[in-house]
């Protein structure tokens, strides 16, 4: 019998258990669209976030997104992109330095992030908190998989669970990986995706 995969993250996959570990609350501060050269995204929730505003205002605006996954989502939504990260905030800054510094950037971010920010103009425009859904899952000893796509998904599933010798563990990238408490063992893949993930699963 195959060991269960639990995949904590906001995206489901159809290999994994999925368990939501976060939900969201939306903002709406004012903002002067006009003033910006280019938009920074680095999260599918942020352009949820934009969904709030006339897309008259913005949708012409080339957006620098943090990932593949985000440029996919922001482009369905009819934005222009004029970047892409490899998944990691740090993977921006080379970028945003490469352009004149009298361009306008706008980071649209969450109130809490894991890293420091851009060095640019940023409005918080969402919040999150741990789901009902994470602190309610109680992890037995059963050997099984567990993914963790943010540093929020290892912090809510540790509210009310410890990781086990019997878990094998897999993280999307090294910032989520510094969330995990110590001494616990890790893959990584080379790509920050859940597909990516899914295929370090130890059957």
């Amino acid at each position: 019998m195959q060991k269960p995969i639990y995949l904590f993250s906001a995206t489901s996959h159809p290999n994994a258990i999925h368990i939501n570990s976060l939900d969201f609350n939306f903002f709406q501060p004012k903002i002067d669209f006009s003033k910006y050269d280019f938009l920074i995204l680095t999260s599918k929730k942020a352009v949820d976030a934009l969904a709030l505003y006339d897309k008259d205002d913005y949708i012409n605006i080339a957006a620098l997104c943090i990932s593949e996954f985000t440029k996919e989502y922001y482009e369905s939504f009819g934005g222009k992109v004029m970047g892409v990260g490899g998944g990691l905030g740090s993977d921006l800054l080379p970028i945003i330095k490469s352009y004149p510094k009298d361009k306008k950037w706008l980071y649209l971010r969450a109130k809490e992030i894991a890293g420091d920010g851009f060095g640019v103009d940023e409005v918080i425009v969402y919040e999150s908190r741990c789901s009902s859904e994470i602190l309610n899952f109680r992890l037995g000893n059963e050997k099984c998989t567990l993914i963790f796509t943010s540093p929020s998904s290892i912090r809510c599933f540790l509210k009310n669970n410890t990781i086990t010798s019997n878990a094998e563990v897999i993280v999307i990238g090294k910032t989520t990986a510094k969330f995990l408490p110590k001494n616990i063992k890790y893959t990584m893949p080379s790509i920050n995706s859940i597909k990516e993930c899914i295929k370090l699963v130890n059957i």
